[in-house]
Parts: C-alpha cells; sequence; structure tokens
C-alpha cells in the first residue's frame, strides 16, 4: 500500500448513461479505492451531505451506499463522527479490473469510431484528458 503522502486523493464521478445505479457506483468507487491504495484503513469517507452535494444526489443514495458498505464490514459509521475505511481487505483480480476499463471505454471508442476519428486522435485525446484530470485534482487536494 502506498504510504499517505503518495496517495491520489479519490475524486467521486457518477455516469448517468451507465444504467449502473448511483448507490452502486460509489460503492464500486470507494472498492476500487480500497483495493489500489487510495483509502487505508481508517481513511474518513466524505460525510453524506458533502458527498450528496458534491455528486449533485440525493443524500439518500449516498446513505443508502454508505449502510450497503457498512453492512458489508467494509468501512464502520461512527455517529457524530463519520464513516471510516475498516480494515477488510479489498483484492480486485485483473479480469475485474480489466472488467470495470473495458466497460468504461468501449462507449467511447465507440463514438469516436463512428466519427471517423483514427485511434492515435483518440489516445492522444485521452491521454491529454487524463493528464488534465490528474492534474486538477492533484492540485485540488494540495489546496485542502
Amino acid at each position: 500500500m502506498a504510504p499517505e503522502s503518495d496517495r491520489k486523493p479519490i475524486q467521486f464521478n457518477l455516469d448517468p448513461k451507465s444504467g449502473v445505479p448511483y448507490y452502486k457506483q460509489i460503492i464500486l468507487q470507494v472498492e476500487f479505492a480500497i483495493a489500489d491504495g487510495r483509502f487505508a484503513t481508517g481513511d474518513q469517507l466524505p460525510t453524506v451531505r458533502s458527498l450528496a452535494v458534491d455528486l449533485k444526489i440525493n443524500p439518500n443514495t449516498v446513505a443508502r451506499a454508505y449502510n450497503e458498505l457498512e453492512i458489508r464490514g467494509i468501512v464502520n459509521t461512527q455517529q457524530g463522527t463519520g464513516t471510516f475505511i475498516s480494515d477488510k481487505q479489498i483484492k480486485l483480480t485483473e479480469v475485474e479490473r480489466e472488467g470495470m476499463l473495458d466497460t468504461l471505454v468501449r462507449p467511447l471508442i465507440s463514438k469516436a469510431a463512428s466519427y471517423g476519428f483514427a485511434m492515435a486522435e483518440v489516445l492522444d485525446a485521452v491521454r491529454d484528458a487524463y493528464k488534465g484530470i490528474v492534474q486538477n485534482e492533484e492540485e485540488q487536494h494540495d489546496i485542502l
């Protein structure tokens, strides 16, 4: 697991077109963040209210995700203090990781191809967008 100073901050992001309910998207993102070391035991999740505001969704949706995570033993909620990552280990197989990436990339590639973009153009655009997003998240983390 990466030392705290080397860990990337998690930026929750919801895809309204995925067909996956928002609460499940939150659960998956927490699980992936634990598996790859962006969340460690004892890390605090955003409050239900603050995450709901950030994602522009109903607080009950975030509460449902946190409740499901608690039922699975992935987080512990301490009334009045917050919700924290438990010591439960989450391991993702390469197949699971590749499946998630394929789910994210396939619609982009399909749309880009339908507009006639070459693979090199798409790869350059993805690379540039990724750099911009990661850099922006790191700058926001430094401000906090």
